[in-house]
């Protein structure tokens, strides 16, 4: 499912609202062009009420996406470290193991 920021611009949205809030439309009727649940439809009319002339289907993401924190990933990396190492050690009997994983450190 298309969001409906990625499909309608701010301005279409709000004629819709207005529209709704006229009652010259239906609430499953927007909804059905839209592509929402009602949940969200009350969502958007809330927000829309709040601060008409701010209000923006758009939003911007308060935290970077797919980030770890950085005493996660320092402890992945002295994990592959020791393998890296067992995997060098020619003491140490290896048969089967992903190199390609390890090969860059």
């Amino acid at each position: 499912m298309v969001q409906p920021y990625k499909r309608f611009t701010d301005s279409q949205v709000k004629e819709l609202i207005e529209r709704y809030l006229r009652k010259e439309i239906e609430t499953r009727y927007i909804q059905n062009i839209l592509g929402i649940e009602k949940k969200r439809f009350f969502a958007i009319i809330n927000a829309h009420r709040h601060c008409p002339h701010e209000f923006s289907i758009h939003y911007k993401r308060s935290t970077k996406t797919r980030t770890i924190p950085q005493a996660v990933e320092e402890n992945i990396l002295r994990e592959i470290q020791i393998e890296k190492s067992l995997i060098e050690n020619s003491d140490t009997p290896l048969r089967h193991y992903n190199y390609s994983y390890v090969k860059t450190f």
